[in-house]
């Protein structure tokens, strides 16, 4: 009863949020798989292929997809031919985007921010087909031209359409978690001044459990924590140690038992976007 209770003041929480505008949406790679992006384990096959490696060398737990395309670059790998591979094999199926329950709410629940660590442009062929304008940002130049009331769509590692933008080696992300680039400025004046949703992350992504502490960390220094804004994490299936460790650095978690993992992302969008249906309906209903 507790937790059921606890979960609908977080929803209501983060539905007011979104209603306010205040909120912004976070997207990983789970929202893709939806609509049948292959996973990384494709993409460090291919690498290993091009390096001629044993694949018995990818099951092993220290080999991750950023070591081998860090190896693929000291081989003298050629990263653009590495970003048109990605672009050629992952690139939106307009169809199956189209039929996507999970886009469809990500497009009507209107955040006015998303930030998202996919290379693909399934997010903005969501919003193409539903008839909805985007600004996509990918560098400091495009922050330059952004339209007020236009939601921006902000690719936090790079995009399918500028290979060079894309953080993939390794070496690339240890210069992204430094959190100097424009983005991470933007960033970051985001996310201390409104709600964050995060969805579509495994909590095993190293990358995102820094990003979630540094976050923690900035409110923490600042002798400000208790008045940081709500942050929310959706993960389709409990876990009490994760959980833990996520309420510790600020970060409330919604979850959904559902099985399968993108019926339960497209429930808990649902039970999302009806709140804040409720809600807004609420606030406009005149006093007798």
């Amino acid at each position: 009863m507790g937790d059921s209770w606890e979960r609908h003041e977080s929803l209501s929480a983060l539905a007011q949020a979104i209603i306010d505008r205040r909120a912004i949406l976070f997207v990983g790679a789970g929202v893709s798989m939806q609509v049948g992006l292959p996973s990384w384990q494709a993409l460090t096959e291919y690498m290993a292929d091009e390096l001629e490696l044993d694949r018995d060398l990818l099951s092993k737990p220290d080999v991750h997809y950023q070591t081998v395309a860090e190896y693929y670059r000291l081989r003298g790998g050629n990263m653009d031919l590495l970003g048109h591979w990605l672009r050629d094999n992952w690139s939106t199926c307009q169809e199956q985007v189209a039929r996507s329950a999970a886009h469809e709410l990500l497009v009507s629940l209107d955040f006015p921010i998303i930030y998202t660590t996919n290379y693909d442009r399934n997010l903005e062929a969501a919003f193409e087909h539903h008839g909805k304008p985007y600004a996509k940002i990918t560098n400091a130049r495009d922050l330059t031209e952004v339209s007020e009331g236009v939601t921006q769509i902000i690719k936090f590692h790079g995009d399918l359409d500028d290979p060079a933008s894309l953080v993939l080696a390794e070496s690339d992300h240890f210069e992204r978690l430094s959190f100097e680039t424009p983005l991470d400025v933007r960033f970051r004046a985001d996310a201390l001044g409104k709600t964050v949703l995060f969805i579509g992350y495994s909590m095993s992504d190293m990358n995102i459990r820094l990003l979630l502490y540094r976050l923690w960390q900035t409110w923490h220094r600042s002798g400000f924590a208790e008045d940081r804004p709500p942050s929310f994490i959706f993960m389709p299936r409990g876990n009490e140690v994760q959980e833990a460790v996520l309420r510790h650095w600020g970060i409330s978690v919604l979850r959904d038992e559902t099985e399968e993992p993108g019926r339960a992302l497209i429930n808990f969008l649902s039970g999302l976007a009806s709140e804040v249906a409720l809600l807004d309906a609420a606030r406009k209903k005149p006093f007798n």
